[in-house]
């Protein structure tokens, strides 16, 4: 019996049920163990004055540990890229959509509003609409939804792979595709603790080459600007014909200073492409520009 953790929001049992589908489907039998993160908690903190990397993740690296689960099943844009001792992402499916979206309140009469908890889009917001007001917004996509109508937001930004993946296609909403996502957005990691040969063995099987390659390209990249998950830094990597494409970007707080850096570079050499790129950030004012944002956290 595998056992597999995942938090307990219906968007998390969506794809933990996606990698439960793919097990059973080669021949494993399969349970899902939901837990509450601190994350799920605690609706009220924007998720950078909480304090802490991987919010959404910690209780389920203690049930790995505490071998309570076999592996747990994360939105991999959560996952610190500095993963607990002893845990790795053993697996990641093929990614669903990257980008952003606003879905838009219902209301006739809206304010220059829009609601997010992340820090990333709302510098990019800002940064193309200085004249709004950005509002912290958490809790689970349909709690999310619901206190968008309850206001008079003009709207909030959702990921748009988590409203698919939900069947939420029917809303009112404008695909944002000039913002930069998450790293990892839209990929769903499988984690697994690095002694466990068997589960690593079987994850291997589930595994998408492209997007584990498109998603280290992007991790590495944040990892290299020592942005957690919470700071407002954006990475979205493809391959089309052999080519990685590769946009990065790091901005200030309230958007008004941005580096944004694209590249494109043969497959075969792209290896250390994130690191790289996030290196030229550095060199062109981002330690400069990441020491300003650590004095206002």
């Amino acid at each position: 019996m595998i056992r597999i953790g995942t938090r307990k929001s219906a968007l998390a049992l969506w794809q933990a049920n996606l990698v439960k589908e793919q097990l059973d489907q080669l021949g494993a039998t399969t349970v899902l163990v939901p837990v509450e993160s601190e994350g799920d908690q605690n609706l009220t903190d924007p998720l950078y004055q909480m304090g802490i990397q991987g919010v959404f993740t910690k209780t389920l690296d203690a049930a790995l540990l505490d071998k309570k689960i076999d592996v747990a099943v994360h939105s991999l844009k959560d996952v610190p890229t500095l993963l607990a001792k002893g845990i790795e992402i053993s697996a990641v499916l093929a990614r669903g959509s990257h980008q952003d979206i606003i879905v838009y309140n219902s209301k006739k009469q809206t304010d220059k509003i829009i609601g997010t908890s992340s820090l990333r889009r709302k510098a990019q917001w800002l940064r193309k609409y200085p004249d709004y007001t950005v509002e912290n917004l958490r809790g689970n996509v349909q709690k999310r939804l619901e206190k968008l109508d309850h206001s008079t937001w003009q709207g909030a930004v959702f990921a748009q792979a988590g409203l698919e993946r939900l069947g939420l296609t029917n809303l009112k909403y404008e695909s944002l595709d000039w913002m930069i996502p998450a790293p990892a957005q839209g990929i769903v990691g499988v984690a697994s603790l690095k002694s466990n040969i068997r589960i690593k063995s079987l994850l291997k099987n589930i595994n998408c080459q492209q997007a584990e390659y498109c998603a280290t390209v992007e991790r590495s990249f944040l990892n290299t600007l020592e942005g957690g998950c919470t700071a407002p830094i954006g990475a979205y990597a493809y391959i089309e014909n052999d080519i990685v494409v590769f946009k990065g970007g790091l901005y200030s707080l309230d958007g008004r200073e941005a580096i944004i850096q694209e590249e494109r570079i043969a497959l075969g050499q792209a290896k250390d492409l994130g690191v790289n790129t996030a290196k030229k950030i550095l060199t062109q004012g981002g330690n400069l520009l990441l020491n300003q944002i650590k004095s206002h956290m």
